[in-house]
């Protein structure tokens, strides 16, 4: 891992261009995977729940929660006592059609759309920090966007670790070889554009406190998923990154 001023300086971060055969049958390939559509899917979404569960709090109830690229409203049916749910999420075919919509207060499609004003007692993100162009300006803007003693919780792949690369190539990259005869590192590489050691450095960069856990093993090239959960935003940087960084692609 660099230091954190070199990592926040790599970013925003182009995305590499989808080949046209992955664009014809992205957006049903990204439902049907969070929709859990074939036995594998429901596989990873087993696993997956352990990041869900990561990002709870354990205050009893009242809180107000923000969820940074909520997808098909997946996280919802997890948060049965929080008093107001907003949620950012600028793809609107994942959610327009799920019950769960009926839970949510707020809708934004990016952060920078939130009023400034508001605050929230938690702010949570599940497989989404990987996918941010300019992944500084949302943690900085999360930062600002915490009440007094809120929490910034995400649940993150083990990006650039090698056991969540040989199960993805050993998995999902075999059957859609095998089924489509496309890479599905095409893929992989147009979606993850930071390894979770880079997310890490980025939010300890706006986080004075900052706690790492992993899943199942606890090392990043041995586990799958890991979580982080940070707290007292350093709020001069988040200040100063969120007046330069872009209001597109930042959740």
């Amino acid at each position: 891992m660099g230091k954190p001023e070199f990592i926040i300086d790599t970013y925003p971060r182009p995305r590499p261009p989808l080949p046209l055969a992955w664009q014809k049958i992205y957006t049903e390939t990204y439902k049907a995977s969070r929709e859990g559509r074939s036995l594998l899917y429901r596989i990873t979404q087993k696993l997956e729940s352990w990041m869900h569960r990561q990002v709870l709090s354990k205050r009893p109830h009242g809180e107000k929660l923000l969820e940074l690229g909520a997808g098909t409203l997946n996280h919802v049916s997890y948060e049965t006592s929080v008093a107001e749910y907003d949620v950012v999420e600028p793809f609107h075919e994942l959610f327009e059609d799920k019950p769960e919509r009926e839970r949510i207060d707020g809708f934004y499609d990016y952060i920078a759309e939130i009023p400034e004003a508001n605050r929230y007692d938690r702010i949570i993100s599940i497989a989404v920090l990987e996918h941010v162009v300019d992944l500084p300006h949302a943690v900085a803007r999360a930062g600002l966007l915490l009440s007094s003693g809120g929490t910034f919780n995400a649940g993150i792949p083990s990006e650039g670790g090698l056991l969540w690369g040989l199960s993805w190539k050993c998995s999902v990259g075999a059957l859609t070889k095998a089924k489509l005869g496309l890479d599905y590192g095409d893929l992989m590489r147009h979606e993850h554009l930071s390894t979770a050691p880079d997310i890490l450095a980025v939010v300890r960069y706006f986080f004075r406190n900052c706690k790492v856990t992993y899943f199942p093993f606890p090392s990043h090239h041995l586990s799958l998923y890991a979580c982080i959960k940070a707290s007292d935003p350093i709020v001069e940087r988040c200040v100063a990154y969120s007046a330069v960084g872009i209001k597109q692609n930042s959740v």
